[in-house]
């Protein structure tokens, strides 16, 4: 194997928007090989752009062989700084121009019932998911990415959240285990991440560590907006520590569970009853309720079975969970639609949400409902039904005055 040869990208018969980059140091002038069935058409710009990359990395000798499959221009350049970061040895950037709407912080107290995870090297999954709708788009350098392949995703991932569009879902990163996962948010961080997510936490030391480096990073880059955690319980040790985790610090404002690890970690197989979990997801809507803060539930393996799916949402809700993860663009209206109110549960907010209403015009200290006394823990219920129902766009904001 030649040890001057760098290389980053993929390729094959399978890969689509991508490509793939390999670099030939020698002692002869810069060579530019295109491989692309869009040549005609674009093969001038992506030399140009090649050229340039190229050129602020003052790599003027050896040869840079492009094979492109459709991909765009931020994911060329990250695939080509990958490559030229090993081939050189310097730690340069070339960042496109950040989209305006990338650049939006994001909301505390946002909706999150869908997450739609998205594997970190594989930009032919991330282009068009937003328009699936989902609350939030997981750009995954962990679990999803190769070891061999995690360096390189780093680049695509950090072009991804500048340039990517994402139809107004959240932008979420799932970085790497701590500590390996602090190396990642140098390349999240400063480019307009709005949520980090922690993989199998096990403690109020791994977020603080996490805060830590952002702190400093927010610094560097002078960065006013707040960057919102999620750590993800996966383990035994994890379960029983949820609410010294959950309420570790102010901006730790959802936390999931990952049943898959989880059940490795007990020694037991998972299944879609659930039984085998149910402790611990109880023991996480606790904690998560506890330190108020969303509790969010895992994600739903089998990716054809819709009823199932169904029926594993309405468990989930029925434990107190506020939303799941996803891992195909179909689970997401199945999960939106049994996570927001039902018809039945909607009716009801209504009349309580009238019933205070009322009473709170007449100066009453009492809510009443026919002949039942009403419990401020059920109207705050009733109220918060309502006001997802209405962010959701199943109520109509002026609904009180229609009615």
């Amino acid at each position: 194997m030649n040890k001057n040869i760098y290389k980053a990208g993929n390729n094959g018969d399978k890969v689509r928007s991508d490509c793939y980059v390999e670099i030939l140091r020698s002692e002869n002038p810069l060579e530019i090989s295109l491989e692309s069935k869009v040549d005609k058409l674009y093969g001038n710009n992506i030399r140009k752009l090649v050229k340039d990359v190229a050129a602020q990395f003052e790599f003027t000798h050896g040869t840079i062989r492009v094979v492109d499959t459709g991909a765009l221009d931020f994911i060329i350049v990250a695939r080509l700084e990958a490559a030229l970061r090993m081939a050189t040895g310097k730690e340069i950037s070339y960042l496109l121009p950040q989209r305006d709407d990338n650049r939006e912080p994001g909301k505390k107290d946002r909706y999150r019932f869908t997450r739609l995870y998205l594997p970190g090297n594989t930009p032919k999954l991330m282009l068009n998911a937003g328009v699936h709708s989902p609350d939030g788009l997981i750009l995954d350098l962990e679990d999803a990415v190769a070891p061999d392949k995690k360096y390189e995703a780093r680049f695509l991932v950090r072009n991804a959240l500048r340039n990517l569009k994402f139809y107004g879902a959240e932008r979420m990163v799932r970085v790497n285990q701590i500590p390996q996962g602090l190396e990642d948010l140098e390349y999240i961080v400063p480019h307009g991440v709005n949520m980090v997510l922690v993989p199998k936490c096990e403690s109020a030391e791994q977020i603080h560590s996490v805060n830590k480096v952002i702190d400093k990073l927010k610094n560097e880059h002078h960065i006013d907006n707040d960057i919102w955690l999620m750590p993800i319980i996966e383990s035994a040790l994890g379960v029983i520590k949820a609410y010294e985790i959950a309420s570790s610090t102010d901006n730790v404002v959802a936390m999931a569970i990952g049943l898959e690890d989880y059940t490795a970690d007990l020694g037991t197989l998972r299944t879609d009853e659930g039984v085998e979990s149910f402790y611990a997801r109880s023991q996480m809507v606790n904690a998560c309720r506890a330190a108020k803060i969303q509790p969010i539930d895992s994600v739903f393996s089998d990716i054809e079975d819709m009823e199932a799916l169904r029926e594993n949402v309405l468990r989930s809700k029925q434990l107190g969970f506020e939303g799941m993860g996803c891992i195909h663009p179909r689970q997401v209206p199945v999960v939106q639609k049994t996570f927001a109110p039902s018809e039945k549960e909607l009716d009801k907010a209504k009349k309580i949400y009238k019933a205070f209403e009322d009473a709170k015009a007449k100066g009453l200290g009492v809510v009443s409902l026919g002949s039942k006394m009403i419990d401020p823990p059920v109207v705050k219920r009733a109220q918060r039904q309502i006001y997802v129902a209405v962010k959701t766009g199943l109520l109509d904001e002026n609904w009180i005055n229609k009615e």
